[in-house]
């Protein structure tokens, strides 16, 4: 009987340390998102010197095709331009007035849908569509033809972005195609493969 005693004794103090040790007890404790995995990563090409540069940037959302085309149209970052990296292609409009506004100035004002007034425009003057492993990019907003280095840098970045996204179209895989309509109807359509490597 002493021998149970006694470990009745040694086991109180040790439950009542437990007990007492200062921590309350909670429920399920919310501390943020669940883990992600590596963040996307997105390739514009912009110009230097005269040639066509992959430029990495960390898009916003998932990459694909559009996202990156509209991402190449809000031209050079700050950062870019002071590395003398530049755009030919013409400033994204809200609108085509008779003074265009880029859609950068334009306030966030929500429209229909939830979204800005900005991305509406922006997705009214621009559409990219990915069928059949053709590339087709229209820009409503572009009336002029576009030079041979400006439908490059589309033509890259559409074609980089969208193997990323489609399986089986690594770097040995066939050729992404591009094709680049404007407001008149005129198109060009190239591949990638004289893209530069980043």
């Amino acid at each position: 009987m002493r021998g149970v005693r006694r470990v009745v004794l040694l086991c109180v103090p040790a439950l009542w340390a437990l007990v007492s040790c200062g921590i309350p007890a909670t429920g399920v404790v919310e501390a943020g998102g669940p883990a992600h995995g590596l963040v996307p990563m997105l390739r514009v090409y912009l110009v230097e010197n005269g040639s066509l540069v992959a430029v990495p940037r960390r898009p916003a959302d998932a990459v694909d095709a559009e996202s990156a085309v509209m991402n190449l149209l809000e031209g050079p970052t700050e950062t870019e331009r002071a590395k003398r990296l530049t755009t030919l292609l013409p400033p994204l409009t809200a609108a085509p007035t008779s003074a265009p506004t880029p859609l950068a100035s334009v306030p966030p004002t929500p429209g229909p849908s939830g979204g800005s007034v900005a991305e509406a425009a922006a997705s009214a003057a621009v559409s990219v569509n990915a069928r059949n492993g053709v590339v087709s990019i229209h820009l409503r907003y572009v009336s002029e033809e576009l030079s041979d280095l400006a439908t490059a840098q589309l033509i890259c970045t559409a074609a980089e972005a969208q193997r990323t996204t489609d399986t089986g179209t690594g770097p040995g895989a066939e050729a992404v195609t591009v094709k680049v309509t404007n407001a008149r109807g005129r198109s060009v359509e190239g591949s990638d493969e004289r893209c530069p490597e980043g």
